[in-house]
């Protein structure tokens, strides 16, 4: 078997991916901690954390070369998404970055977005395209990029729209296209929305991985919490009723984790190839995480359900990000529709 034929079935992490992860997962355990989570919880927002944030390069890393930017994979951009999940970190990294790329493939995209000195968000919801909707970095992002009928569209408000409370703790605002003082057509056509198409599969492909590093850091507390808890005289973590639930966690980790890895490497090097994986892991993940969060508070009993217990804060997070960009269901008709398209041309 020939190097490039085992990659297609190896996703194992090379050292300068191992290097990526570790740089940002020490990052967020410095800058992100609980406590800054639950600040930033009234605006979904911690404008501090995304200068930083940019200041390593997160945003530079995920553009091409040719706009000024450092060319990552998206392999690797799983990396930072899965620390953003296990940090809860409220910066809109996800949205901006598909967001950026999206603008950088129809050709308006500048410095200062590249940079994340402005930031960019776009609407991931799976509809025609039309009319009011609610975006998930609508009341921070500078533009949006949104798909208005037949045409790609950047809009840019004077005012930002007003955040709306949600689940998620996004910094989430209802948007109405009509209503934009600027906007500027990127691309009409076939084209312009299968480029739209792959933003979205990208953001689902991000926002799954953040997904998986979420539950992760559930189970982390969860099993912590199991070690230290006796009853009888032993850890609650020797009872099958809990050993059990968090070894299924810790396969969902892993088999979450794969599936990223796995579409990311096929998006990138064959996009045509695999297209059901990317809102593959979007589907797998938005089921599992709310799931496994909610096993983490049962774990815990009565101290996971006080509202300032960390496994709170996972657990609405796990829910409302899997809906943020609209019904999972949705895109999981989207995925059967790519299978029976290539089985039927088999």
């Amino acid at each position: 078997m020939d190097r490039y034929e085992l990659r297609r079935l190896d996703y194992s992490l090379s050292e300068d991916h191992q290097a990526l992860q570790a740089a940002y997962k020490d990052f967020f355990a410095t800058r992100c901690t609980i406590e800054t989570v639950r600040a930033a919880e009234e605006s979904g927002f911690d404008k501090n954390l995304w200068e930083r944030l940019c200041a390593m390069g997160a945003t530079t890393m995920a553009l091409p070369e040719s706009v000024g930017g450092d060319g990552a994979t998206l392999v690797d951009l799983t990396l930072v998404a899965e620390e953003i999940g296990r940090s809860l970190a409220p910066v809109p990294w996800i949205d901006h970055v598909c967001a950026a790329r999206l603008l950088a493939r129809l050709g308006g995209v500048d410095t200062e977005i590249v940079d994340g000195r402005q930031i960019v968000a776009l609407d991931p919801q799976q509809d025609n395209g039309s009319g009011v909707r609610l975006i998930p970095a609508g009341s921070v992002a500078d533009h949006l990029v949104v798909r208005d009928g037949d045409d790609v569209v950047r809009l840019s408000f004077s005012t930002r729209p007003a955040r709306v409370d949600n689940i998620g703790k996004l910094p989430m605002a209802w948007v109405d296209p009509a209503a934009a003082d600027s906007r500027t057509v990127l691309g009409s056509g076939s084209g312009a929305l299968a480029e739209y198409q792959r933003a979205l599969d990208e953001w689902r492909l991000l926002t799954g991985a953040a997904l998986v590093g979420l539950v992760e850091e559930t189970m982390t507390i969860a099993a912590e919490f199991a070690k230290t808890r006796y009853t009888l005289g032993v850890p609650i973590s020797t009872l099958q009723a809990i050993s059990h639930p968090l070894a299924n966690i810790a396969i969902t980790v892993q088999s979450g984790r794969n599936l990223a890895r796995r579409a990311a490497w096929f998006f990138d090097n064959e996009p045509d190839e695999r297209r059901e994986l990317a809102p593959s892991v979007f589907v797998f993940m938005a089921e599992e995480a709310a799931k496994a969060a909610t096993m983490a508070v049962h774990v815990q009993g009565g101290l996971g359900v006080s509202a300032e217990a960390a496994a709170t804060a996972y657990l609405v997070r796990a829910r409302g990000w899997a809906v943020a960009g609209g019904d999972p269901g949705a895109v999981a008709k989207y995925l059967a529709r790519i299978v029976a398209e290539r089985e039927g041309r088999s």
